[in-house]
């Protein structure tokens, strides 16, 4: 498939609900990312929005999930398919049992434990220190944060800007992190888990055949895994 031009945040939503999921950056199948369908002069150009503002519209509509999601690299997931994901990157485990199955860090844990009381999310910076990471010296806040975007069990909920002494924004975007059900309800986020994790990663790995029947099987692992 090949994937349309997209120009501004609106296209980039409408493809997302089309094909179901997008990565942000080139991946092992070729064609398969926004930055392959997305012309050079809409990335870091003063004055023009792109890509980066994009994924702030889009994470703060609430129904398309942006985080790190494919290959511990940033994209999106539409609402159609994200209980599919949910239910094959958790397989089966809610954070708590994973974590009582020795399957989850102590780091993610303080991080789940803090956003857990912390309904509307927290910006990163402030995640950070609330967790307990900004000790010097403490180690492990960016891989707990990538892996349990990866699982789904947290995702970005807006980006917000520090802001000068004259209340106009400045600097980079800074993302705010939430428990992906309290940012799309627990209900919908779940609603596959009636179906073996295992069926649903069937499907998402027949529906990207079909948008691109040229990728390999291995392909398809390293992007979908």
């Amino acid at each position: 498939m090949k994937l349309p031009i997209i120009k501004n945040a609106g296209e980039l939503a409408a493809l997302v609900r089309e094909i179901g999921y997008l990565p942000m950056f080139r991946c092992e199948i070729a064609g398969f990312s926004l930055e392959e369908c997305t012309p050079a002069g809409y990335w870091f150009v003063k004055g023009v929005e792109g890509p980066w503002e994009w994924r702030e519209e889009i994470a703060a509509g609430g129904e398309i999930a942006y985080a790190k999601l494919f290959n511990k690299k940033a994209g999106f997931i539409s609402r159609e398919w994200y209980p599919d994901f949910a239910n094959y990157r958790r397989d089966g485990y809610d954070f708590d049992a994973r974590y009582d199955d020795g399957l989850a860090s102590m780091a993610s844990k303080r991080i789940m434990d803090v956003l857990l009381e912390h309904e509307a999310g927290l910006l990163s910076s402030d995640l950070k220190g609330l967790s307990g990471f900004a000790v010097k010296g403490a180690k492990g806040f960016d891989t707990a944060m990538t892996l349990l975007q990866m699982q789904t069990y947290i995702t970005a909920s807006k980006f917000e800007y520090k802001q000068d002494k004259h209340g106009r924004p400045y600097g980079w975007g800074i993302g705010r992190y939430a428990v992906s059900e309290h940012v799309f309800g627990a209900d919908y986020v779940t609603s596959r888990y009636n179906d073996q994790p295992v069926s649903s990663r069937e499907r998402i790995m027949e529906h990207t055949a079909k948008l691109f029947p040229e990728a390999g099987s291995k392909q398809l692992e390293r992007v979908l895994k």
